[in-house]
């Protein structure tokens, strides 16, 4: 099963645009989870404040790593040796700087507006079932403008891939589409969680009709969008909006359907998890990664498989150097086993 969408012949560029976060993460138990009001697997905008109250209450070790959805999957395409580039909103204060130096370090393009603002963050919490709760301020990462979008940063872009949460910016999200079509770039968008579906349908329901090429989600996403619980309906009902649709089933792999055909790609690994942060991030990196160099749907999907099992692996989003030595050999072997 081949792509046969219009990738530019010129570009192999991916960009992100998105939500500029700072990551904190801390393991707590059910009960800490409780006691904050999270709905478990979730995402929740708060106030400064109020992670700052929560993490006086934690009594967890935390980790701190440069985040936001569309920015885990750039930064990804930019470790498996792609061309990437993120565009956001940050401060201009530590939490800013560090941001854009570790863009940079990752090989990503930092096309980043500084705010006075404080640096967005998110505090993840992991309970022990490997499932992550976030509240996220969006700060600074909120105040991106419309106008800010049409000066070039999706130039010569392959695919501009859009997180879900700008969903929250009706106006920027439009404005992100309406720049990224213009660019001649494909379309590419992570439904980006349940609770963002279920405040944000009616807009939800008109772009991805009407500009998405490729929609992704997971199976709570993709039953909170089409009504189905069954992976394949609701695959289906996705794939008649999008040219390629995904449903990330988890441990049991990922579903791609695409021109009537549908491929189930087996996960990679049986290793328990140790946090799924940034799961679907980092799939989506490994997918759109191999697309725009021409690979065929399910070796994007095994691309996918293998970035999202890596991250699983570690807390946080960020895969250690071994693993991603680990998915450059496995891309190496399958592209000169052709």
């Amino acid at each position: 099963m081949h792509a046969q969408l219009k990738l530019r012949p010129d570009s192999k560029l991916i960009v992100g645009v998105g939500s500029a976060l700072v990551d904190i993460l801390t393991h707590e138990n059910d009960a800490f989870l409780e006691k904050t009001g999270a709905l478990k697997g979730g995402m929740t905008l708060v106030e400064k404040d109020f992670i700052e109250a929560a993490l006086a209450r934690s009594s967890g070790e935390r980790k701190i790593v440069p985040g936001g959805s569309a920015c885990n999957t750039v930064v990804g395409v930019g470790r498996l040796g792609g061309r990437a580039r993120f565009v956001g909103k940050c401060g201009n204060g530590d939490w800013g700087r560090f941001f854009r130096e570790d863009l940079l370090r990752q090989n990503v393009e930092p096309a980043l507006f500084v705010s006075g603002s404080p640096t967005g963050r998110v505090l993840s919490i992991i309970t022990p079932d490997a499932q992550r709760s976030m509240f996220t301020y969006l700060g600074a990462s909120s105040e991106t403008q419309p106008a800010e979008l049409t000066n070039g940063c999706f130039e010569n872009a392959a695919v501009v891939h859009i997180e879900g949460y700008l969903l929250f910016n009706p106006e920027l999200m439009m404005a992100a589409l309406r720049a990224a079509r213009a660019a001649g770039a494909l379309i590419s968008l992570d439904l980006a969680s349940f609770t963002v579906i279920e405040e944000s349908r009616d807009l939800l329901e008109r772009i991805v009709n009407e500009y998405v090429d490729i929609v992704i989600a997971n199976e709570d996403e993709a039953r909170a969008f089409t009504g189905y619980s069954d992976e394949r309906q609701s695959l289906a009902v996705l794939a008649q909006k999008a040219d390629i649709a995904v449903v990330k089933l988890g441990e049991r792999g990922s579903a791609i359907a695409h021109q009537g055909q549908m491929v189930h790609i087996e996960p990679l690994g049986s290793g328990q998890a140790e946090d799924t942060t940034g799961a679907g991030d980092l799939w989506a990196s490994g997918f759109l990664f191999g697309l725009v160099n021409g690979q065929p749907l399910e070796r994007c999907g095994r691309i996918g498989s293998a970035c999202g099992y890596e991250v699983c692996q570690v807390v946080g989003a960020a895969i250690p150097e071994e693993g991603w030595q680990r998915i450059r050999k496995m891309v190496e072997e399958s592209q000169n086993g052709d």
